[in-house]
């Protein structure tokens, strides 16, 4: 009969200054990555977002090296409705082949998710929320309902998803104000993009926008507009998007 063998028990441990990079990466820092081509955005709000609050965790694989992420900040900051808790804006375990190479299953996400719940009940949040999406893409939020979370509230395929630690605890909302539309020139293509800078996926889709327009001159007008900001975002409606003379372009998930 075969041994069995012991999983190395999983570390979790704060962002420090070794591992930034790494983080604005989202762990993909490997030769081929789409990641350089996001620009330095996510570096930018990290460091708008440091003095507001924002958490980042680490997981180390068995081998010590970093395999997985969370980060969360308090609701207040975060692109959703909310008061008294903390919100996760994404928990990523790598699962490229390059660089790191595929560590999924092996439990870091669920280790990442327990410090970041036990961290929030330490420092007296009333709860703790997440988005996931309905498709089994990216941060499904059939994981997190796994990890005893509920529905709060739902648009489309996003779920908004919630554990709160206290009987007072108010559930989150998505915003629902009517999002305002990009104006359109007469005689110039415009270009239009909502960028909080949290997700490199959506900094990618706006520095590609970008560059393709860059070749038509003043034919293009490519707008920029700061979401990170709450009166901003609620005037907006949404936290990233795309739009091109007022259609929206759909910019999907991270890529991978």
């Amino acid at each position: 009969m075969r041994a069995k063998t012991e999983r190395t028990p999983i570390r979790v441990i704060d962002l420090g200054p070794e591992h930034e990079q790494l983080y604005f990466a989202c762990l993909e820092d490997f030769p081929g990555s789409e990641m350089p081509e996001a620009g330095d955005w996510k570096a930018r709000w990290y460091e708008w977002a440091k003095p507001r609050g924002v958490r980042v965790k680490l997981a180390l694989d068995e081998t010590g090296k970093v395999g997985g992420m969370i980060q969360y900040l308090p609701i207040e900051h975060a692109p959703v409705m909310g008061r008294d808790l903390d919100y996760i804006l994404c928990t990523w375990v790598h699962g490229h082949p390059m660089g790191r190479g595929d560590v999924r299953g092996r439990g870091l996400g669920s280790a990442l998710l327990a410090a970041a719940e036990a961290d929030s009940r330490a420092r007296g949040k009333k709860g703790i929320a997440a988005w996931g999406l309905a498709l089994p893409v990216w941060m499904k939020a059939s994981w997190y309902r796994r990890h005893g979370f509920r529905t709060a509230h739902r648009s489309g395929l996003m779920s908004l998803v919630w554990k709160p630690f206290t009987p007072d605890a108010v559930a989150p909302r998505w915003l629902q104000a009517k999002p305002k539309r990009p104006e359109r020139v007469a005689g110039r293509v415009v270009v239009t993009a909502c960028m909080n800078g949290w997700c490199p996926g959506q900094n990618l889709a706006y520095e590609r926008a970008r560059r393709a327009a860059a070749p038509f001159g003043d034919k293009v007008e490519v707008r920029l507009i700061d979401t990170k900001e709450r009166a901003t975002f609620e005037e907006w409606g949404q936290s990233d998007a795309l739009w091109v003379d007022g259609k929206q372009v759909r910019t999907g998930p991270p890529p991978s």
